[in-house]
């Protein structure tokens, strides 16, 4: 099984309605694909994806990792956090990451202020029964 990893720019949902958004993300993750989107949804949006992700369990799909990354400038002036604030009211939330990846692949997503530390289990190999 290959491991394949979607990046969605934020262009590509913002058009959509909070509903059909998460759900276009859902569906992504839910085709094993680890899903990098620009900007975070809203906290709304993540909780309902969240809520949406408890129903869809089942055999083959067990759910989601979810991470957003948020980038914070040390030295940032006043100046430069009233600017993006306001660039984040009329555009939205893009600033940052956001990492959606299916449970079966993606074991944790351990974050920093430097880095970002994605662990996944290991693909194609099955664990054997003893008879």
């Amino acid at each position: 099984m290959a491991l394949t990893i979607q990046f969605v720019p934020y262009a590509e949902i913002e058009d959509l309605g909070p509903a059909r958004r998460v759900n276009k993300l859902l569906d992504l993750a839910r085709q094993n694909k680890i899903v990098v989107l620009q900007g975070r949804l809203k906290k709304e949006e993540e909780a309902d994806l969240i809520a949406i992700t408890m129903e869809k369990i089942n055999e083959t799909f067990k759910g989601i990792e979810l991470a957003v990354i948020q980038p914070q400038s040390r030295t940032e002036t006043l100046f430069e956090t009233v600017k993006s604030g306001v660039v984040n009211i009329l555009l939205g939330d893009r600033a940052g990451l956001t990492i959606i990846g299916p449970a079966t692949i993606v074991k944790q997503i351990k974050k920093d202020p430097d880095k970002i530390e994605l662990f996944t289990k290991e693909l194609g190999k099955r664990s054997k029964k003893k008879a």
